[in-house]
């Protein structure tokens, strides 16, 4: 496909063909199959999203995290990890949305009960956004992102951190209120200073299709250094696609994409790279098989 032609499909949003499959299955540690069904507009149908499933797990990504960003979807990502022995839930208010005041005290306590639940692995999408969220909300996110390190702490779960433009203060918040054992940074965004001050603290660093894209350097230097058993791989889906399909609806189907260019990064062979991302998985959201302990 040309370069314009390539243009044009993107924005006409058409969905990309499936990639090669792994040779070994790899968890996508963050999803949002919510949105990526039914958009912002729509609750999807329960075979709608087990067709996303299934697709995923024919390309060799048969384990996802499904990931909520308020009270409704961290319902709905729980319900769904309830009723599939192939999603793990994370539920949390994301930054945004407390900065615009929806983490009070009644969501808190939902996120709470939810984060009970035995397939809730995982609270979050939390953390701090200085993008999209400016100064006038920046006291009541942080004060959000306390309350979901507490929670995450108190129920044993893992916490997983959205990190915008906010890397000293997401530290900051982090040491102050002491992270969970088990502290994810999902869609990684720093540099390779950053990345050994995560690595120096036990941190997991979880990359999407950023790490692909060409102006990305920086990525790609900062999980190069990442140790292995500190390493995941996700979609954010539907958004951040990787190349070379960025602009199109993104997919868990599409992780190989990225696993692919991770390999080449740190220079692990594929299957070797596979079995220790999938590795790293299990240690921070536990098992997926059904009744088994977490």
């Amino acid at each position: 496909m040309s370069r314009s032609s390539s243009s044009r499909a993107n924005r006409r949003g058409e969905l990309p063909p499936d990639p090669e499959p792994l040779p070994a299955p790899v968890v996508d540690s963050h999803t949002h199959l919510d949105i990526a069904v039914g958009g912002f507009d729509r609750a999807p149908d329960a075979a709608e999203v087990d067709a996303q499933v299934a697709a995923a797990e024919a390309v060799g990504v048969p384990r996802l995290v499904q990931v909520g960003v308020d009270v409704p979807s961290s319902r709905w990502s729980a319900e769904l990890a309830a009723r599939h022995p192939n999603v793990l839930a994370a539920v949390a208010v994301h930054p945004n949305e407390a900065g615009e005041g929806a983490a009070d005290d009644e969501a808190l306590a939902e996120i709470d009960r939810l984060a009970a639940l035995p397939r809730v692995r995982a609270v979050g999408e939390t953390g701090l956004d200085r993008f999209r969220t400016g100064p006038e909300g920046w006291a009541a996110q942080e004060a959000s992102f306390r309350a979901h390190i507490r929670i995450a702490k108190d129920r044993g779960k893992a916490l997983v951190v959205h990190d915008r433009e906010a890397h000293d203060e997401i530290l900051r918040v982090l040491d102050d209120e002491g992270a969970p054992e088990r502290t994810v940074f999902h869609c990684f965004s720093g540099d390779a200073a950053f990345a050994r001050a995560c690595v120096e603290r036990g941190h997991v660093l979880s990359f999407a299709g950023t790490l692909t894209f060409a102006n990305a350097a920086y990525l790609r230097e900062a999980a190069a250094l990442t140790p292995l058993d500190q390493l995941l791989v996700e979609t954010d889906a539907p958004f951040l696609t990787p190349v070379p399909y960025r602009g199109r609806p993104n997919a868990s189907r599409l992780v190989p994409h990225t696993v692919r260019v991770l390999a080449e990064v740190t220079g692990v062979e594929v299957d070797r790279l596979c079995a220790a991302l999938t590795a790293t998985a299990e240690r921070v959201f536990g098992t997926w098989e059904a009744n088994a302990p977490e």
